[in-house]
């Protein structure tokens, strides 16, 4: 989790065309907001498909739990400790399916957050860059989007 986190911030570190063009127009609170909106959305789209993954692993029958994907996922790839875990082929397609889902995460909320980004009913490319070129700047614009997006939170993402 902490890799898709990590990669969220870089993400929100780059725009996705340039920012120069757009630094004169001045940031609306319906921008901040909408900003602030898809913020949220994301946020809850890591959190729905974390959830995902944690019943994945719970609730595999195969696996039987998150005691032995631990089990499995400290042995993973070191033959002598899989062979002294003694992990059957079953459990080994079972977590590499759960592997997989995992690995495939990052990726996920990315092409997310771009098409999120990208939908100008949504936010748009222009908005965004405005408003990740403002906020950059200035410490007190963030912080109004930072409250923003805790109010949303707390509200339920509205």
């Amino acid at each position: 989790m902490r890799k898709i986190w990590m990669f969220l911030a870089l993400f929100m570190g780059y725009s996705l065309f340039s920012v120069a063009q757009e630094a004169d127009e001045k940031v609306t609170d319906e921008d901040l907001a909408k900003f602030a909106k898809v913020e949220v959305m994301t946020s809850q789209y890591v959190e729905d498909k974390t959830e995902e993954l944690k019943n994945m692993i719970i609730n595999n029958e195969v696996i039987d739990g998150g005691a032995r994907y631990n089990e499995i996922k400290a042995a993973w790839g070191d033959p002598e400790k899989e062979t002294e875990i003694e992990l059957t082929d079953e459990e080994r397609a079972a977590y590499q399916a759960i592997k997989e889902f995992q690995d495939s995460l990052q990726q996920s909320v990315v092409d997310y957050k771009t098409e999120l980004i990208k939908d100008d009913e949504i936010l748009g490319v222009s908005i965004y860059n405005k408003v990740n070129g403002a906020i950059k700047e200035d410490p007190a614009l963030k912080e109004k989007l930072d409250q923003m997006i805790e109010e949303m939170k707390t509200n339920g993402g509205s």
